[in-house]
């Protein structure tokens, strides 16, 4: 295999008794193919920067972002404490670091705005303050928000993708500070993130596939992809179906709490078992099962807005007071999926027209829509209720059920008079 011819250049000086490297420029030259072999083993540079700055995020370490003429040092929110941000502050020194919150976060503070903003913070706004602004359904504290640049917006989307609290620290920073924190700390260019998702979309890839039994004596069979942001994606074909015909397809969200616990809180469960049991009844079908979590928000940020509900929110309102969209799937990767299974036209399996909407505007052929009506609980009522008259699910029973349930309470309160 060709690999190409890579010329490296660099220098060395001496700092005590060790020797460093001072500069080292590795220029990947084209191969006899005339292909580029770093671009094909590494991707390009700026992929690779989002790549490392996405995995820095999760880790909790600071990355520094470039865009719009500054360069911010950016720390993400979750799980800062009380040592890590003066470790934060001495770093940024004599800078003041900001924060920036998503404008859904701002919104629901009270103020009108859309896009992200940051805020001064004053040296005596301690880490739980900081926890209050970006987590809790109130705070008392007194802000003025001004718009956030280039760079604190790919900050905000970096910690979206990486499924965390959306909200970062930031400070100015000048290149040649920048250049003394390297190689420590991973640099990423703002315009690069604005790509990536669509970018890691198209690099997915089947990581493998078996014929599954399931436990109801159906056989199945799963393809499990892989994407450059890690996530495992996985379609179950249910029997045979035939492609050249419009194929019904379940695209499923992964829900830990409802598919593996049977929580009462959501219908995902029982959707999912629905779904399984109509799929194997048409004697065949696609669940695509999405690594979205809490509509895209990850399992912590859901267990977040479990809290918030619990505090009078409703499903909608606790994930934009996190500072979410109300929903921040993207269906792009169902797409893709479907394309590479060689299924072009489906009966979908959903009561949420934005998969409709999604999937049509990719290309996929929409022959149908069947709706999956799931049980109604005490625990579930509200989220559903919700899901129904706020998030535009088409629950027609949702809505039977609750005008049953009005019209019982107004006969009852009649003759109790």
């Amino acid at each position: 295999m060709d690999f190409g011819v890579w010329e490296c250049r660099g220098g060395l000086f001496k700092s005590g008794l060790t020797w460093r490297f001072w500069k080292w420029n590795c220029n990947p030259m084209r191969n006899g193919s005339g292909g580029d072999a770093g671009s094909i083993l590494f991707g390009t540079r700026e992929q690779v920067g989002v790549g490392r700055g996405l995995a820095e995020f999760r880790a909790g370490r600071p990355v520094l972002i470039t865009g719009g003429g500054e360069t911010l040092l950016c720390l993400p929110v979750e799980g800062l404490d009380k040592e890590r941000l003066a470790a934060f502050k001495a770093l940024c020194a004599p800078v003041s670091p900001r924060l920036v919150l998503t404008g859904r976060r701002v919104r629901s503070l009270g103020f009108d705005l859309n896009e992200p903003v940051a805020l001064e913070l004053a040296s005596e706004v301690d880490a739980s303050m900081i926890l209050t602004l970006v987590a809790d359904a109130k705070s008392d504290h007194v802000f003025v928000p001004e718009p956030a640049g280039p760079a604190a917006v790919a900050a905000i989307d970096i910690v979206k993708l990486a499924q965390i609290l959306p909200a970062v620290l930031v400070a100015d920073t000048t290149a040649a500070i920048a250049a003394a924190f390297s190689p420590r700390i991973i640099t990423v260019e703002a315009t690069a993130v604005i790509r990536f998702r669509a970018e890691a979309t198209q690099s997915l890839a089947i990581a493998g596939e078996a014929f599954v039994p399931l436990r109801t004596g159906m056989r199945t069979r799963f393809v499990v992809f892989r994407d450059a942001l890690g996530d495992d994606p996985v379609a179950v074909i249910v029997g045979t179906p035939d492609l050249s015909k419009p194929v019904t397809v379940r695209i499923h969200s992964a829900c830990l709490t409802g598919d593996v616990f049977g929580s009462r809180r959501c219908d995902c469960g029982d959707q999912l078992q629905l779904a399984l049991a109509h799929l194997q009844e048409a004697g065949g079908g696609i669940i695509l099962y999405l690594s979205q979590e809490g509509r895209g928000v990850g399992l912590a940020n859901k267990m977040r807005t479990y809290k918030l509900q619990d505090g009078g929110l409703d499903t909608v309102d606790a994930n934009t007071t996190l500072g979410f969209d109300d929903d921040e799937r993207d269906y792009g990767v169902a797409v893709r999926m479907l394309q590479m299974l060689g299924c072009t036209r489906v009966v979908l399996l959903t009561n949420n027209p934005a998969k409709l909407d999604g999937l049509a505007k990719a290309g996929i052929e929409i022959a149908g829509r069947m709706p999956i009506e799931t049980p109604i609980n005490s625990d579930n009522r509200r989220y559903m209720t919700a899901k129904a008259a706020r998030a535009g699910h088409q629950l027609g029973h949702i809505i039977t059920a609750l005008a049953e349930v009005s019209e019982n309470a107004e006969q009852e309160s009649r003759l109790v008079t």
